[in-house]
């Protein structure tokens, strides 16, 4: 199970608050926002998010210094990592968005079938850009929207 932003947002305010990081309600929520669901994320983007604010800003975490952190690491804004970005893109792009076997995917994107499965996979479904079904994997109209592309209404 995930826990909700909000949750994620009390995480991330109390360990900030153990580690002696300054930040706001706001930069909290957008790291929250993009920590994938998961208290361990969302603390390991914290602390990448500190590194950056204490590097490059005064060392206070705002909502624009959380954003450009983690851009900066290349988090965007749906909290996805390269991979995420990897394997929705070679789904819509290699594949026309589905349906695609697990197995083709995988190989696809260089990666393991319980990798992807396991790892990748229960995000993307939660988050509502991706699908699986009997026939394989499905990006769905908020992938395309995502990148900037459109789902082919035929398909």
């Amino acid at each position: 199970d995930f826990y909700t932003p909000q949750e994620l947002e009390a995480i991330i305010l109390r360990s900030a608050g153990i580690l002696k990081i300054p930040v706001e309600g706001s930069g909290a929520a957008e790291i929250a926002r993009r920590s994938r669901g998961t208290p361990r994320i969302a603390n390991r983007l914290l602390r990448r998010v500190r590194d950056f604010a204490q590097v490059k800003r005064d060392g206070a975490v705002t909502s624009e210094v959380a954003d450009a952190a983690l851009a900066w690491v290349g988090v965007d804004s749906a909290g996805f990592d390269d991979m995420d970005r990897l394997l929705l893109q070679t789904l819509i792009e290699k594949f026309g968005g589905g349906p695609v076997g697990v197995e083709s995917l995988a190989t696809a994107i260089g990666e393991e079938r319980g990798t992807v499965e396991d790892v990748y996979e229960p995000y993307l479904i939660q988050a509502g850009y991706l699908e699986r079904t009997s026939r394989g994997r499905v990006a769905t109209r908020l992938a395309f929207q995502h990148f900037g592309k459109q789902k082919d209404l035929l398909a």
